[in-house]
């Protein structure tokens, strides 16, 4: 069986060297390549001693050199935009954990994978945990009119609320076709650091010491229910990327979220 080909967009920051690692360990796929915007030299040791790939800030030499199946990309949204539209263009399948896009950005990778005939997978979690958390968190919703969310991060998290705080309440109000009720408020709505959400209070903690968690609270009358996910490490998500860059190579078109993968 031929490896999958597999180049890293945002190679140096801390995800990205984790998606390595775990890449560069996992039977049918090797690296061929890697990009970011901070390049200490122009080449990446892989983490099993096998040798050496290129590493540019340049996505686009690094491309037309590996010739890689596909791109996985944990950068930032400005960064993964123009280089979603690149890789796209020249035939390569995307799988991107990055979060942070708007509707339109989407909405451009889905019509970029349909135009191009490639495999997008976006998803906003790869911890699988973290999907099983929403999955039940959409069941519980059609139950209980009363949700709210706390998700906490390290200080370094630049988004607020973070990606999978924002799918898992959207997911929520969609599973029971109409918003959650909120509890009546006066003066200045009771909403910390982060958004309400189709009735759903999302609150958002930055603090060091956090890696990420996520609580849904759904309240009812004399009773709460609490669905919590707890992630203690980055090695988490690879799981499910292993899984995206293994499925997205036989798929065309734009996938959003990984349950999609999973058949939730």
């Amino acid at each position: 069986m031929t490896p999958i080909k597999v180049v890293v967009h945002g190679a140096s920051g801390k995800m990205g060297r984790e998606v390595i690692n775990g890449l560069g360990r996992e039977p049918g796929i090797v690296i061929v390549g890697a990009v970011d915007i901070q390049v200490p030299q122009n080449f990446l040791a892989l983490p099993d001693g096998s040798g050496v790939v290129p590493f540019s800030d340049k996505l686009e030499t690094i491309l037309d050199t590996s010739q890689p199946d596909v791109v996985v990309d944990f950068s930032v949204a400005k960064a993964t935009m123009p280089a979603v539209r690149l890789a796209a263009k020249k035939g390569v399948h995307l799988v991107i954990g990055t979060t942070g896009f708007s509707p339109d950005d989407i909405s451009e990778m889905e019509q970029l994978a349909k135009t191009h005939k490639v495999g997008i997978m976006v998803a906003p979690n790869f911890a699988l945990g973290a999907v099983l958390m929403m999955h039940l968190a959409k069941i519980a919703g059609r139950y209980m009119d009363y949700a709210e969310i706390i998700e906490m991060h390290h200080e370094r998290k630049v988004d607020a609320p973070s990606g999978t705080a924002l799918t898992t309440a959207r997911a929520m109000s969609a599973a029971r076709g109409k918003p959650f009720l909120r509890p009546p408020v006066e003066g200045e709505a009771a909403v910390s650091r982060g958004r309400l959400v189709e009735g759903v209070n999302v609150h958002s903690v930055r603090l060091p010491g956090l890696l990420a968690h996520q609580e849904v609270i759904l309240g009812g009358d004399g009773q709460t229910l609490r669905i919590r996910h707890d992630q203690i490490s980055r090695e988490a998500f690879m799981p499910g990327v292993i899984l995206a860059v293994k499925e997205m190579v036989k798929r065309q078109g734009l996938i959003y979220g990984l349950d999609t993968l999973l058949n939730l």
